[in-house]
């Protein structure tokens, strides 16, 4: 008989939702409420009643009465807080307590309900609500801080009952939605789309006999996959952003919430599994909750609940430096390993903003040789061509990478998922799985039972892949064996860049310049406590600065209170570590004026001292007495010039630079015509994303700001020069002073900056005469070289890029770096370089970068190579300090010194278990083989090459008490040294 097919599949949706679902609801009972500020101080509160200011915190009590009937069946609280039903969190949330005020469960949008004991008799709930903002998207809103946010109420009591459960309703519910979900996928021509939508249709002709419904259903639910189909490991996951849109402190009750959700479901589902990463937040359950620790511990052990990621939290992989990335996998690995006795195999990163060349190499030398993110589906211009691969880092290591073909972290397990991931999956030539991470994030409570009732139907069903529970490392396991089996792995090699979030290299630049200050002072406590041979304590220092290197706090896309919260944090450590130094510093230092250098090279350069310009020596890592030595360059300053012996300088009534002229070769710097440190003011309005994006026309859209109010001559030399320029526009100042120090190449430019603009970026652009198809990008642990010209839609993607230091625009025998201390966009497709130093977006923080502010930059130009480049950028974001010591001895040898062209120190410190051992991290920056030699302040008596973790793992000879080994192009080093008696002790 004809029937019309939409109708029909309109009818399923329709009857499934609307009186099948009826059925699950036997009975209901109504809650008495009462509700106030703790738990001690309430008053009565009626359904329908508004609560919640802005980040409030409200106790409600429920209670009601079980009757007699419902004993020994299912029963459950529905409490919905007023819930909007277009998020699975972003809102507010509530959490179950005890009798002794133990987290139970948390209730989210997506999880209403609690199962609670059917005995007869009276039933009492206490609940702890967050009335978290819910925040309007791309508009900005007041609600990002408790300055701002007001006192309005913002959520509805909605419901508050007791639910007797049909089971076997529910049940019957489960199977129509996974049947119908499948049936939607199947195409209009595809047989099975027509046998699925008879056989529900006629099950529901037979509403509401469940036994007659559930016989014509169970046929279809028992004819199992085709042979050969994909396989999909499911594994239960909430990502929980540590701060975003909510505080960290509102973070680590999100996680509670979550976890406690995720413990209990797991007693009622034992195939249930659930990954889990980031340290800090485990170490937040730990303090607060150590019960709830407990039952996750247990859960670790009896393998329902697998700890990911190996890190302290889910940093952003493009600001850090390549040491504080180093960190984060240290702390992050130990606290597992302390904890619960395994350390993590895979990298779990899902939702940061990119992924640099050098990762894989540290990733290993972490213990971590998988890998596993999703950001990458959200390229905008370019999609990577495999879901599984080797990544390739720069010196050859290599990490297993899984993009899951869900392109989610927060997947729900639905037919429409599971079946789009099959088909997306780019790698089914030659491996037969992938990887779906399920669950609400971010405040919705991680999975649901909904979520596994879906996947124990799809486990093993005609027309949809094969799905089973279980963790990243079984997904894992599964892949090696492939690859064991001579599967031909694909290879990708080089950086993974974000095809979009490019703002987040600026937005927010206090955060991202604290940062840089705090991990700039934990370098030099570490470097001068290992000099003194005296352990520093900066576990807890070193923590609160990872914490704030989260994906979504230095990036600068959070909200008002997160930026505040980071910038007293980086404030509060940096003055703690100002003060380990002082303390350091009397002890180490001799008496009277010395010049103390943390940078790994050595300086030769104009310092002040007692308000006079001297010109100084001293070695890498080393102190030296103040010993002013003659100024054999001096700096000249004439009308519109300043030079000395390498450089001249000229400006025109713009206050922008019209030559720059090298001038032991006479080569001019600057393209015939233009100008160079011009800064640019442009409207900045992304198409999505606020504070995350920069769009590709809008540094195109900069105009050039070219009437000063004033140019002043500030320096006259001879130790220095220096021209000063002021600009105003708008509400907005920028002083910029260009200096050329005696004896130097350096050009320095130094920008201070009252940046009082909206949603405009504010740039510095450099045009450089040089013929160059790439550039040298400073990045964690070596450099990348990224394209000069967008000839293909790979390398016009790449407008906006991340450098750390410095980037490098080079012909064979000269180059011009552009260095900065503290930004990181970069522009490199219009013949030069622009800088980009602020932006202003109103989302979601609306006065974001307000205030003032101070970039540092500096050209530098060079011969041949980047080593020369390297040494230079050490010594601009290393400033010399003048100590005056009391100390009556003489000052102490470098406590490490490492010969070698190319490599660079990054880290010198006391090794944690407090043996004495030295510890030396570096690498081999220009992407060349080199011996190197390496000798301590005492003699080496025995050196080993050593994880992160400073395990060791190969013996390095040692000879005359230094030891010398090879070190492969842009690898990563970590030596343990033992040191033996001071020479002449």
């Amino acid at each position: 008989m004809h029937q019309d097919r939409e109708l029909v599949e309109e009818r399923i949706a329709r009857e499934l939702h609307e009186r099948v679902l009826a059925l699950v609801e036997l009975d209901r009972r109504p809650l008495v409420v009462t509700a106030g500020p703790t738990p001690d101080e309430q008053a009565p509160f009626e359904v329908g009643t508004r609560w919640g200011p802005p980040w409030a915190t409200t106790w409600f009590t429920f209670r009601g009465e079980l009757p007699a009937e419902w004993t020994g069946r299912r029963v459950e609280a529905l409490l919905d807080l007023g819930f909007h039903p277009d998020a699975a969190g972003f809102q507010c949330e509530g959490l179950i307590v005890d009798d002794e005020g133990r987290p139970v469960q948390g209730i989210h949008p997506r999880r209403m309900h609690h199962r609670v004991d059917s005995v007869p008799g009276p039933v009492t709930i206490r609940l702890e609500a967050a009335s978290n903002p819910s925040f309007p998207q791309f508009r900005p809103s007041p609600l990002g801080s408790p300055a701002t946010a007001g006192n309005e109420p913002l959520y509805r009591l909605r419901r508050a009952e007791l639910l007797l459960v049909d089971g076997e309703a529910e049940s019957l519910a489960h199977d129509l939605d996974v049947l119908d979900g499948l049936m939607r996928t199947f195409a209009d021509d595809d047989p099975r789309r027509a046998r699925f939508r008879h056989v529900l249709a006629t099950a529901l002709d037979r509403l509401p006999d469940l036994d007659a419904m559930n016989a014509i259903l169970r046929p279809l639910l028992e004819r199992g996959a085709a042979d050969g189909t994909h396989r999909i490991v499911a594994t239960g996951h909430a990502h929980i952003d540590t701060a975003w849109l909510w505080p960290t402190s509102e973070a680590a009750r999100k996680c509670t919430r979550t976890f406690a959700s995720a413990v209990r479901l797991m007693g009622e589902h034992t195939d249930y599994r659930f990954a889990c990463s980031q340290a800090q937040q485990y170490a937040w359950i730990e303090e607060r909750h150590p019960d709830l620790f407990s039952r996750i511990s247990e859960a670790v052990a009896g393998g329902q609940w697998e700890p990911v990621g190996g890190m302290w939290v889910e940093a952003d992989m493009n600001l850090p430096s390549g040491e504080s990335l180093a960190r984060q996998i240290v702390y992050g690995q130990r606290y597992f390993e302390s904890r619960f006795g395994r350390r993590c195999t895979e990298v779990w990163i899902p939702d940061v903003f990119g992924y640099p060349a050098s990762m894989p190499q540290l990733y290993a030398a972490g213990g971590m040789h998988r890998f596993v993110t999703q950001k990458l589906s959200w390229n905008t211009t370019n999609r990577l061509p495999h879901h599984t691969f080797w990544w390739e880092g720069l010196d050859g290591t290599r990490v297993l990478t899984h993009f899951p073909p869900v392109d989610t972290y927060n997947a729900e397990i639905t037919p429409a998922e599971v079946v789009r991931s099959a088909r997306r999956f780019l790698d089914a030539a030659w491996s037969d799985w992938s990887l779906m991470p399920f669950g609400h994030g971010d405040g919705g409570g991680g999975p649901t039972r909904e979520m596994l009732e879906r996947a124990r139907r799809l486990a093993d069903v005609d027309g949809s892949p094969q799905v089973e529970l279980g963790t990243p490392s079984r997904f894992f396991e599964h892949v090696e064996r492939e690859a064991d089996a001579g599967a031909p792995v694909p290879v990708w090699r080089g950086e993974l860049y974000f095809e979009t979030h490019r703002g987040t290299l600026t937005s927010q630049f206090r955060t991202k310049a604290g940062n840089r200050r705090c991990e700039r002072l934990l370098r030099e406590v570490e470097l001068w406590s290992a000099t003194l041979g005296r352990p520093a304590d900066l576990d807890r220092l070193w923590q609160a600065v990872l914490t704030q290197q989260f994906h979504d706090i230095i990036p600068g896309s959070s909200i008002a209170w997160v930026h505040d919260d980071a910038e007293r944090v980086h404030a509060d450590v940096a003055a703690e570590l100002e003060r380990l130094l002082a303390d350091l510093f009397a002890e180490v230092v001799p008496a009277g004026p010395h010049i103390v250098n943390a940078a790994g090279v050595d300086r030769d350069e104009i310092v002040e001292v007692d308000g006079a310009a001297s010109r100084v020596r001293v070695a890498a890592n080393g102190i030296a007495a103040f010993t002013p030595l003659p100024i054999d360059d001096p700096v000249s300053v004439g009308d519109g010039w300043l030079e000395n012996g390498a450089l001249r300088v000229r400006w025109d009534e713009s206050g922008a630079l019209t030559s720059i002229l090298d001038r032991p070769i006479d080569r001019e710097l600057l393209p015939t015509g233009t100008r160079g440190a011009v800064l640019e003011l442009a409207p900045d309005h992304p198409v999505r994303y606020d504070a995350w994006d920069v769009e590709s026309w809008t540094p195109d859209l900069g105009e050039p700001l070219l009437r000063p109010e004033s140019i002043e001559v500030v320096d006259a030399g001879p130790a220095s020069g220096a021209v000063r320029v002021v600009h105003r526009f708008g509400g907005s100042t920028a002083v910029v002073t260009c200096s050329l120090r005696a004896g130097s190449a350096r050009l320095d430019i130094d920008v201070e900056l009252d940046w009082q603009h909206a949603e405009h970026l504010l740039s510095m652009r450099f045009p450089l005469d040089v013929r160059a198809d790439t550039a040298a990008c400073d990045i964690q642990f070596g450099h990348v070289r990224r394209p000069t010209h967008p000839s293909n839609s790979w390398d016009a993607a790449k407008f906006e890029v991340c450098a750390h230091r410095y980037v490098d625009l080079s012909e064979p025998s000269f180059g011009v770096a552009v260095l900065n201390d503290g930004r990181y966009g970069h522009g490199l497709l219009d013949g030069g370089v622009r800088v980009s130093l602020a932006r202003a977006a109103r989302y979601p923080d609306p006065d974001a970068d307000r205030g003032t502010h101070t970039a540092r930059l500096a050209l530098f130009p060079h011969g041949p190579g980047l080593d020369g480049v390297i040494d230079e950028a050490q010594r601009f974001t290393t400033p010399l300090r003048v100590v005056r010591g009391t100390v009556p001895e003489t000052a102490p040898a470098p406590v490490v010194t490492v010969t070698g062209a190319g490599v660079e120190l990054d880290a010198v410190k006391l090794a944690d278990d407090g043996s004495g051992d030295l510890v030396v991290r570096l690498h081999e920056a220009l992407g060349d083989r080199t011996g190197i030699a390496v000798e301590a302040h005492r003699p080496i008596t025995g050196a080993a090459r050593c994880d992160l973790l400073e395990d060791p793992v190969a013996d390095v000879g040692v000879s005359d008490g230094s030891c010398r080994l090879t070190v492969r192009p842009f690898e990563l080093v970590t030596l343990r040294l033992t040191l033996g008696i001071a020479r002449g002790g």
